[in-house]
């Protein structure tokens, strides 16, 4: 790393705190006019995962900012208009359409070298390319099936070619349909104002840079870098012309930068009580939460079930601006099970009945079922709570 220059101020650990709420959007009012486009644009990139229990992450997001909107109506707002579209980021994450020209670096890169290893017999990219120009946007499986049947790697050759042209830019996913990529041609998908790979590599990070930080409101270099998956010497190379303001913050082993709109004026305003999805962009920087917000969180989707500490898909609860326990939740038919509960003490407890509750509702359930509370002497409590807010 190259020599820094000195902070221009210090932030206590509760203002870095509450600038990265404020910056993702939990902190104050929630913008309800910018809706859930607005929400993407704030934080830059929401990830995307396969895995589905109260619903998919990218809709848990803006449920977390937004509250209670419908789930057609997120989706609507992520993939109709020609407003977003999918590429690896941070990973697998949908992105504001005017964020296309920042990722031309990444793009040469992917030109640049081979992939995956996968052979493909000639003349399969260009059928490919030729069958979406003639036919309009298709799934994997109408260009002619996305498996040839064996392990789940085995990808057919249409399958590898479209793949191989979406990394390349020449394909773009602006929609998914019934969870599988819709790929079309980038030259009809993506509006001709942002539709070029113009920028340099430099001026790509540079931007991503910035934005990361605004979106983090501050963090560190391993923060920042993290966002959108760049590496520490491209960090190193474009931070002094980011525009962001090198700073300390107290009990922060590491140097930090802030963007200067997080610093402009005190983060103030109303906290959101909410479930966080475990990829959401707040808390999916493990090392991040932990200096945060002091806690320690995994997912345990893929971790054997007699090794998990605190079940498949935990989700942490967000209130009054600290993370106060975690819920593994399920849904059976019109009931919430809450498979486990934990809690940093009784005061938590309205907290996880609220946001119970509203998760509840928000999926079409009307009742909360606990199952494990890890703190028995809360178990009575958090029952007697959810059955008073429940409508």
């Amino acid at each position: 790393m190259t020599s820094l220059p000195p902070p221009v101020l210090e932030l206590s650990a509760d203002q870095a705190r509450r600038i990265a709420l404020r910056a993702q959007g939990l902190m104050g009012a929630p913008d309800r006019r910018g809706g859930v486009h607005g929400v993407l644009r704030r934080l830059g990139a929401v990830q995307l995962d396969t895995i589905s229990v109260l619903a998919r992450s990218h809709e848990l997001v803006p449920y977390a900012r937004l509250g209670a909107l419908g789930r057609r109506t997120v989706d609507d707002a992520y993939w109709s208009g020609g407003r977003s579209f999918e590429y690896w980021s941070h990973a697998a994450c949908i992105l504001p359409v005017e964020e296309w020209p920042h990722f031309a670096f990444r793009r040469r890169a992917y030109r640049s070298r081979p992939h995956w290893n996968h052979d493909l017999p000639d003349g399969a990219y260009e059928t490919v390319i030729e069958q979406l120009r003639t036919e309009g946007p298709l799934t994997a499986t109408e260009l002619g099936g996305a498996k040839n049947g064996g392990e789940w790697w085995d990808w057919s050759a249409s399958k590898v070619a479209v793949e191989r042209a979406l990394m390349y830019g020449e394909v773009v996913c602006t929609e998914r349909r019934g969870w599988k990529r819709v790929y079309d041609l980038a030259e009809r998908a993506i509006p001709d104002a942002v539709l070029h790979d113009d920028l340099d590599d430099a001026e790509c990070l540079r931007r991503l840079v910035a934005l990361a930080g605004r979106s983090l409101g501050v963090g560190t270099r391993a923060d920042i870098a993290d966002y959108h998956r760049l590496r520490a010497e491209q960090f190193d190379a474009v931070v002094a012309d980011s525009g962001l303001v090198p700073v300390s913050v107290r009990g922060w082993a590491k140097p930090a930068w802030a963007h200067p709109e997080a610093l402009a004026s005190e983060p103030r305003g109303r906290h959101r009580t909410t479930l966080l999805s475990p990829f959401d962009s707040l808390i999916w920087e493990r090392a991040r939460t932990e200096r945060i917000f002091g806690f320690t969180h995994r997912l345990e989707a893929y971790v054997p079930r007699p090794k998990r500490i605190h079940g498949y898909f935990a989700m942490p609860l967000l209130a009054g601006g600290l993370l106060r326990g975690r819920v593994d939740p399920a849904r059976e038919g019109s009931t919430l099970v809450a498979r486990q509960v934990s809690l940093d003490g009784a005061k938590s407890v309205p907290y996880m009945a609220q946001a119970l509750v509203e998760a509840a509702s928000w999926v079409g359930c009307t009742d909360v079922r606990l199952e494990r509370v890890d703190a028995p002497e809360l178990r009575e409590p958090l029952t007697a709570e959810i059955a008073r807010v429940l409508p």
